[in-house]
Parts: C-alpha cells; sequence; structure tokens
C-alpha cells in the first residue's frame, strides 16, 4: 500500500471517531495527479456536511478497492513495457531516436506490416538519447534503437540487455570552414560532440583512420543536437558530428562533409532488448523483423514521394527540406559484426566506461539469427 492509501484510509478512519483533528498534509498530496486533490475535495465535503459514518465506511473500501486496483495497473504497465493486448495482437514497445534508423519501423507500423505478422508495434520518439533511456531504464519500453557504447554501459550497469540485430543509421562530421577539406585537416581545431557517447567514439575512429587521435582535438561537449548545429553555423566551432536531419540542414546552409559513419564504415548503430524480454516475446520480435523487411522492400518498391508526408512528420525532417532529403538504400534484417562491438567495447574500456570482462558473444542474441 502507497503513502496515499495509506493515509486515506487513516484519514477516512479517524472521520468515524470523535474530537480528532486533521492536518491537511498538503506536502503529501502536492505532486499527485487531480484525480487525487478532486478525492481529497471529495472527503473534505463529505466531513463538512457530517454523513453518516457507514457511508464513510462503504467509502473507504470502495477506495481502497480503488487505489489496489490502480496500484496493481500501474505495477504491470511497467513491467516489460507491458506487453499489452490490441486487438487480441500483443504489442512490442520500442524507442526510437528521430533518426534515420527509426523509418522503416515507422513504415511497418503505418503500412500494417507489424499487424499482418501479428505484433502491433508501439513506437515511441525521444528527442534525445537521455529520455529515451529513463524510459527504458523505467521499464516502459521494451526494445530500444541504440548503440554499442550504450550496451557496454548498460551491461556495466547490471542491466542484462542483449543486441538483437543492427540498424542503419548515420553521422556525419560537417565543418563550415573552407580550409578544412579532410579529417586530417582537424588537428588543433575544435569538435563539438556528446561525451562518453557513440558520437565521441565514431569521431575517435574516424580520426584514427586519419592518422590522429582525440588528443589533437578539442572536444566541446553539447549534448542537445539542435545546439550543436546553431553552434557550427554560427562559427563557434570548427566541426561538429550529427545525425539526420541535422546533416541536410547543415549542408542547406553551407556546411561541408568530412566523413560520415558509412564511408568511415563505422556502424554503432543497433537495435537491443533486455533478456527477459526476448525469452518472454520471442515471437512478438520475430514477428517485428518480418514487419522490418516488408517495409524495407516497400521502401525499395516506392517513390520516396509517396511517404515523405509521413517521414516528415514522424521523424521531424524540415517540411522546408523535402525535396532535399534522400532516404537510405536501407538492407534487410541483419545482425551486428562482432569486430564493431569489440571496437566499441575497447574504446569503452579505454574512457573508464567499461571495467567488466564482457564478450560481444554475452552480448549479442541469436533470437533473430539463430548460430
Amino acid at each position: 500500500m502507497n503513502k496515499f492509501s495509506m493515509y486515506m484510509v487513516s484519514y477516512i478512519t479517524l472521520m468515524m471517531g470523535e474530537g480528532i483533528q486533521i492536518p491537511k498534509q498538503k506536502r503529501l498530496f502536492s505532486y499527485k495527479k487531480m484525480t487525487l486533490k478532486k478525492t481529497w475535495r471529495l472527503i473534505k465535503i463529505m466531513e463538512s456536511r457530517k454523513i453518516k459514518k457507514v457511508i464513510i465506511l462503504m467509502m473507504l473500501v470502495v477506495l481502497m478497492s480503488a487505489l489496489g486496483v490502480g496500484c496493481s495497473s500501474t505495477k504491470n504497465a511497467n513491467s516489460e513495457g507491458a506487453g499489452k493486448m490490441d486487438g487480441g495482437i500483443r504489442s512490442l514497445s520500442l524507442g526510437l531516436l528521430p533518426s534515420i534508423d527509426a523509418i522503416p519501423f515507422i513504415i511497418a507500423h503505418e503500412q500494417g506490416f507489424d499487424q499482418k505478422h501479428g505484433v502491433n508495434l508501439d513506437i515511441q520518439t525521444f528527442k534525445s538519447a537521455k529520455d529515451r533511456d529513463a524510459a527504458f531504464q523505467a521499464g516502459r519500453l521494451q526494445g530500444i534503437s541504440t548503440d554499442l557504447v550504450a550496451i557496454a554501459i548498460y551491461n556495466e550497469a547490471g542491466m542484462d540487455v542483449k543486441i538483437s540485430s543492427t540498424t542503419f543509421g548515420e553521422f556525419d562530421l560537417l565543418t563550415g570552414i573552407d580550409d578544412i577539406k579532410e579529417v586530417k585537416d582537424l588537428k588543433g581545431k575544435s569538435v563539438i560532440l556528446s561525451k562518453n557517447t557513440s558520437t565521441e567514439y565514431t569521431v575517435a575512429m574516424m580520426l584514427k583512420q586519419a592518422g590522429l587521435s582525440e588528443q589533437d582535438i578539442t572536444i566541446k561537449e553539447v549534448p542537445q543536437i539542435p545546439t550543436r548545429l546553431e553552434l557550427l553555423k554560427n562559427n563557434k566551432a570548427d566541426a561538429a558530428i550529427l545525425p539526420e536531419p541535422f546533416v541536410t540542414m547543415g549542408r542547406s546552409a553551407g556546411l561541408h562533409v568530412l566523413s560520415s559513419t558509412v564511408e568511415a564504415g563505422v556502424n554503432p548503430f543497433v537495435l537491443a532488448f533486455p533478456q527477459k524480454v526476448i525469452l518472454s516475446q520471442e515471437k512478438e520480435i520475430l514477428a517485428m523483423y518480418a514487419a522490418y523487411d516488408d517495409a524495407v522492400s516497400y521502401l525499395k518498391s516506392h517513390e520516396q514521394s509517396e511517404y515523405m508526408d509521413l517521414i516528415i512528420k514522424e521523424v521531424g525532417f524540415p517540411e522546408s527540406l523535402k525535396d532535399e532529403i534522400k532516404v537510405p538504400d536501407y538492407l534487410l534484417s541483419n545482425q551486428v559484426d562482432v569486430q564493431e562491438v569489440e571496437s566499441a567495447f575497447a574504446w569503452a574500456r579505454e574512457k573508464g566506461l567499461l571495467s567488466k570482462n564482457i564478450t560481444p558473444e554475452e552480448v549479442i542474441s541469436d533470437v533473430r539469427f539463430k548460430k
């Protein structure tokens, strides 16, 4: 029983006595929803009108039942993202960021490919990885589109999170300075990124390929992606690492690309689930991948103009850049490369983000791609 229900039981019980003054306990309710406030006002009215004790007792029974159901529902709703039934089909909740790797999942749901294969994709998009991770850790999501650095951090923290496949994401390294034509020209320059994340890892790999290291640049940490673009456009840094649609927006503003994860052969983007979800909802996960592959086939066989309005709405691409956005040539679902995991984990260890001796095999699930 939570604090609210305990207090209400005590309150109504004491009301049935005589000569007892009940404190208002304002602080207890200051954070509650309006429904609780309404319940409070109702009881105060009951007290002022001196309703008979038997009616108050009946109210106590009803209130306790309602609170009991409410607490139970809350617990179930947060358990493994709920796995709710929708028309007899179980849901699978996915936490995505507004980037290009979300597009096949959105198409899969909007075109009904998920229902066709026996799952309802409950797609939830987040403006930042921080918000997505908070929802994931609170149990409100079953799966997330994430990256290899985050996988290392999750498992370092004791969360048994497994990679089910790779996804098709992309980061680009942009600059607005004409004299900076290649990544090697960034020596002694400033680069905007988010520390201890896949953006820093990506920049580190690009620098390594150019014969440089992170010590050769000045890192300016800016977690917020829109802010990174604005700072770069206003010459507050020499370069920045960005995802779409901010790459297209940057190009439109006169910035140019030095490298990308595609050009550098770096792919830290993955889809992941807690092991307990994989065990309990393997059927739904397999249905999700069948729907994903249908969506990829749809994207390959249809003109971009047929679905671009949906993408602009769901992913957040600017309407003004509708004709400039190019949807990538997606691949069918495929498993992450073991060497990619090893590389990201090695970097995470260098950064002090991973101390456990975790191998790629321990974090890669075979739920979709059987060994």
